[in-house]
C-alpha cells in the first residue's frame, strides 16, 4: 500500500491501485498442453488449489505445476497464483468467491452474471476479498507476447521449439547436455534464450583478447546488439534462477546462457561505461574522466533503488550479499546496475524468528559487515552496510579497504572519524574526492556522509532499513538535480572576500 495514496482500511470501488503482479508466459510444456494464457489470481481467505482450479475450469495438477506446488503445499491469502488457461479469461461470478473473514466488510454488489463483457475487480486491501484481475493478466500476456516476438527478432541463437523433448535433463547442447545440472537451469530453458557454444564463439571472436572486458567477461555482438558474456565453472543455477525472476532497470538483465563442457556462459546486457570501481579507482585508464557530483549521487540512488527492490518488492525477498563498486555497472546513459548475484540468497522472515548464519564467510575486505565477519550472521543489513561503503567511495574516491601495508584505515572507519568532533565541515572537505575540486554542494555532501555513517554502524540494529536509505537518497538526488555548480563558486568567492 506504500505505493498508493489511500488508507488500506478505507478502500472503495473505483479507486485506482498500484499493485505488484506476478507475471509469466506459458512455458513450452504448458503450450503443448493447450495453455495460451497465464492468469494471475490473488489467493483470498479459505481458498484451496482445488477451489481455484474449479473456478477457472482447469485441472488441479496444471495449477500445481504452474506454481511449483504439491498437493500438501499451504497457500496463504494475498499470494499470487498463476492459472494456465486455454482460452481468453472472462469475468468471475461474485457468488463463486469464498466468504471473507467476519471483520472484513462485504464486497459491494457487482453487475449481473450475464455481463460477460465487463471485468470484475475486487478491492485489494488488508482483509479484502478475492481478486479477479483477468484484464491485467490479458495485458500482461500481450506484453509478454510482444516482448517474446521482439526478443526473437533481435537475437539469432537457436531455441528449443514446442516440439522439443520435455525431459530437459537430457536435452542435447553442442558437445554436452544438461545432465548433472540442477532443475534451476533446466527450468530456465522456458524463460531465457539458450545459446549454443558456436553462437558464443561467433559473437566474441572465439573469446579473443580484443573482446576481453575483465577477468572471464567478454564483449559479444549478437546481430549488432552488444552483450557481455561471462564464463563460470560448474553449476550456477542459483544466480540464473534469481535473475530470470526479477526485473528492475537498476539490476543487470540476464538474457540467456549456454552450458558447455562443465562451464556455464551467462549472457548479460552490455554496460558501455564499465564498473563504478573503474571510474573511481582505475586512474591508469585515461578513458575514464572524473565523475561529477550529480553523477555520483545518481549512482548511489540507482543502487539503493535496486537493493530496495530486492529487499521489499521481490517474492521471495533477496539479499545481494556481495555489493561493491566493481559489481556496480554503468551503461551509456549513466544508469547504474547491480550485478553479480553469485552469492545472493533468500532473506528469511525476521518476523517469524528466522536468522541465517553461515560458517562459510565469503566476501571482499572493506565491504563485509562486522556481524558477518565475526559470527556469520546474514540479514538484509549486510547490503545496507555495503551500500554505506559504496557511498563513502563515491564521496571520497578512495578504495574500501585502503592500503593496509601503509596502515590505511577501512573506509567504513574513516567516514565515522570524519564526522566525529567539532571540525566536521573542515574534515569533510578534506575527505571529499579532491578531483571534484569545489564543484559539489557541501550541505548535500554532508547529508550523504551522515547517511553513509549510519549505514556502516557496527550494530546492525542501528543501521537504517533499505527503504529509508532509498528515500533519503531520493531527496538528496532531487536536491542535487536543482543544484547549480556556479552557486557553490559564488559562495566560495564571497567567503574568501569576507576573510
Amino acid at each position: 500500500m506504500a505505493e498508493n495514496p489511500y488508507n488500506a482500511r478505507n478502500l472503495t470501488v473505483g479507486m485506482n491501485l498500484t499493485v505488484p503482479v506476478r507475471c509469466a508466459c506459458p512455458t513450452a510444456n504448458q503450450t503443448s498442453a493447450g495453455a495460451k494464457y497465464m492468469l494471475t489470481y490473488l489467493v483470498t481467505w479459505h481458498d484451496t488449489i482445488s477451489d481455484i482450479a474449479g473456478r477457472f475450469g482447469v485441472s488441479v495438477q496444471s495449477v500445481l505445476d504452474a506454481n511449483e506446488l504439491t498437493e500438501s503445499s499451504v497457500i496463504y491469502p494475498f499470494t499470487p497464483i498463476l492459472v494456465p488457461l486455454s482460452k481468453e479469461p472472462t469475468a468471475i461470478l461474485m457468488t463463486s468467491l469464498p466468504a471473507s473473514p467476519p471483520e472484513t466488510p462485504p464486497a459491494p454488489a457487482g453487475g449481473n452474471s450475464g455481463s460477460s463483457k465487463k471485468w470484475v475487480f475486487v478491492g485489494v486491501g488488508v482483509g479484502g476479498g478475492g481478486l479477479a484481475i483477468a484484464l491485467v493478466a490479458l495485458a500482461l500476456w500481450l506484453f509478454c507476447y510482444k516482448r517474446k516476438q521482439s526478443k526473437s527478432s533481435s537475437l539469432t541463437p537457436k531455441k528449443f521449439s514446442e516440439t522439443s523433448p520435455t525431459d530437459y535433463a537430457s536435452v542435447p547442447v553442442k558437445d554436452g547436455s544438461f545432465t548433472g545440472f540442477s532443475s534451476g537451469i533446466r527450468a530456465a530453458i522456458d524463460t531465457l534464450t539458450v545459446y549454443t557454444f558456436q553462437d558464443l564463439q561467433a559473437a566474441t571472436g572465439f573469446f579473443s583478447k580484443e573482446n576481453k572486458i575483465k577477468g572471464s567477461v567478454y564483449r559479444g555482438k549478437f546481430k549488432n546488439d552488444d552483450a557481455a558474456v561471462k564464463v563460470l565453472k560448474g553449476d550456477v543455477s542459483s544466480e540464473i534462477n534469481i535473475l530470470r525472476q526479477i526485473n528492475h532497470s537498476n539490476i543487470i538483465r540476464l538474457s540467456g546462457f549456454c552450458v558447455h563442457e562443465g562451464n556455464t556462459y551467462l549472457v548479460y546486457e552490455y554496460a558501455e561505461n564499465g564498473s563504478l570501481s573503474d571510474w573511481l579507482h582505475s586512474k591508469k585508464f585515461e578513458s575514464y574522466s572524473v565523475l561529477s557530483w550529480k553523477q555520483r549521487v545518481q549512482v548511489a540512488y540507482h543502487v539503493a533503488d535496486a537493493l530496495n527492490y530486492l529487499h521489499n518488492y521481490t517474492n521471495p525477498p533477496y539479499i545481494h550479499k556481495n555489493l561493491k563498486s566493481s559489481n556496480v555497472l554503468i551503461d551509456a546513459n549513466f544508469r547504474a546496475m547491480v550485478a553479480n548475484f553469485g552469492l545472493a540468497r533468500v532473506a528469511e522472515d525476521s518476523e517469524e524468528g528466522g536468522l541465517q548464519m553461515t560458517r562459510h564467510v565469503v566476501g571482499t575486505q572493506g565491504y563485509m559487515a562486522p556481524e558477518y565477519i565475526e559470527n556469520g550472521v546474514i540479514t538484509p543489513k549486510l547490503d545496507v552496510f555495503a551500500l554505506g561503503v559504496v557511498m563513502s567511495e563515491l564521496l571520497s574516491g578512495r578504495e574500501a579497504a585502503g592500503d593496509s601495508k601503509n596502515g590505511e584505515e577501512l573506509l567504513s572507519a574513516a567516514i565515522k572519524r570524519v564526522l566525529h568532533g567539532d571540525r566536521v565541515r573542515e574534515n569533510l572537505r578534506g575527505f571529499i574526492d579532491p578531483s571534484l575540486k569545489d564543484e559539489y554542494p557541501l550541505d548535500l555532501a554532508f547529508s550523504m556522509a551522515e547517511l553513509a555513517k549510519r549505514c556502516v554502524a557496527d550494530d546492525l540494529n542501528a543501521r537504517p532499513e533499505m527503504a529509508e536509505v532509498f528515500m533519503t537518497l531520493s531527496k538528496i538526488h532531487s536536491s542535487s538535480l536543482d543544484w547549480d555548480p556556479s552557486d557553490e563558486l559564488d559562495r566560495s568567492r564571497s567567503t574568501s572576500h569576507g576573510r
